[in-house]
């Protein structure tokens, strides 16, 4: 009787174990094709670069990338950046990342994840998931995610978001461009505001709208 439950224990221990292998394994090669396929599309996006759209991985992890939408022009989000972050599951492309946005921006909810899987496919690449985020953004249509607020509320918030993104490690770390060009600006804003109180004939039209994007 000890034999065959010793036999038993033995049979289904390896039964477990095989199977936990496989598992490992399938999960590895998962992990592995995602990791191919996000490559690829890092250097695609690198070749083609977006005029409103940057995105960089995680140096430590390539399925976290972050992104920063340059806000159109002739929108609220004109003269804002906009940081956010998808996270990629293993078996990307066969499901959606989950896209976060981190800077206050009017539109949607800040560091939670928004639904995209209703019109997820394979073919769709991280140029096409951001190209098609933002054209979302400045469009009205409500969505999982989304929040009100008025124009004016926007354009404060665009202005703000500079200073704000400063604020982020991550953003200064991935984005040192970005960080340069940020102080430049807020270092203009701040002489505007100088120049404001002291000669206030002196501040165009231009000026006296950065004067108000604290």
């Amino acid at each position: 009787m000890f034999y065959y439950y010793f036999y038993f224990y033995i049979s289904v221990t390896v039964k477990v174990n095989e199977r936990k292998g496989k598992e490992t394994k399938m999960t590895t090669r998962k992990t592995n094709s995602a990791t191919e396929r996000l490559k690829r599309e890092y250097l695609r996006l690198k070749k083609d670069p977006d005029p409103y759209v940057v995105a960089e991985p995680l140096p430590a992890n390539i399925r976290e990338w972050h992104y920063v939408f340059t806000g159109p022009e002739n929108t609220p989000y004109d003269g804002g950046l906009y940081h956010g972050k998808l996270v990629f599951p293993t078996n990307y492309p066969f499901e959606p990342p989950g896209i976060y946005m981190i800077t206050p921006n009017g539109r949607f909810h800040t560091n939670t994840r928004l639904c995209l899987s209703h019109a997820w496919n394979i073919d769709l690449s991280v140029f096409t998931i951001l190209t098609g985020f933002l054209s979302f953004m400045i469009e009205r249509t409500p969505t999982l995610g989304s929040i009100e607020s008025s124009e004016y509320e926007k354009r404060q918030l665009a202005g703000q978001s500079l200073a704000f993104n400063l604020r982020d490690n991550v953003f200064c770390d991935l984005f040192p461009d970005m960080v340069t060009n940020i102080k430049t600006e807020l270092k203009r804003r701040a002489e505007v505001k100088r120049a404001a109180r002291s000669n206030p004939r002196s501040v165009t039209s231009n000026d006296m709208e950065a004067l108000y994007q604290k």
